[in-house]
């Protein structure tokens, strides 16, 4: 019973993604004055919080290896073009040749792409951003500076 009460209070969703509740400083030191002042004071606070860098890293552990991913895949496209003309030229079915086909999975590969990281954020990061934006709202608000 505990454990179930522990994943609602942490955002647990039926498919499977945890949502990030945010925990802001504000929120742990209620009416504690903020140490900086004014609007950019606040925005130091929540770019330090657990929860912003738990949004930044889950967008680093896709964007840098799906990048690099890409990337290589590009390279060796090219390479091969250049490196390898003869395997490039070579016929699969009629007119086309390995080229046309490697270059049709290129763009293939980038509307996949596309697609895996709007899922990613969707399920991963969506739902700990915005909470982090209205609290910031709320936050700069409360302030006098919004």
């Amino acid at each position: 019973m505990e454990q179930l009460d522990e994943q609602a209070r942490a955002g647990a969703r039926d498919d499977g993604a945890v949502a990030i509740r945010p925990e802001l400083p504000h929120q742990a030191d209620d009416g504690a004055a903020h140490r900086t002042a004014g609007a950019a004071g606040i925005y130091l606070e929540v770019q330090r919080s657990p929860a912003f860098q738990e949004v930044r890293r889950r967008y680093r552990r896709f964007a840098f290896p799906a990048t690099l991913a890409f990337l290589l895949w590009y390279l060796a496209y090219v390479i091969a073009a250049t490196a390898a003309p003869g395997l490039m030229a070579r016929p699969v079915a009629g007119a086309v040749n390995v080229a046309m086909i490697a270059g049709l999975a290129q763009f293939l590969t980038t509307f996949l792409l596309t697609w895996a990281y709007a899922r990613h954020a969707r399920l991963r990061r969506d739902r700990a951003a915005l909470e982090l934006r209205w609290d910031t709202q709320e936050m700069t608000r409360g302030a006098g500076q919004w």
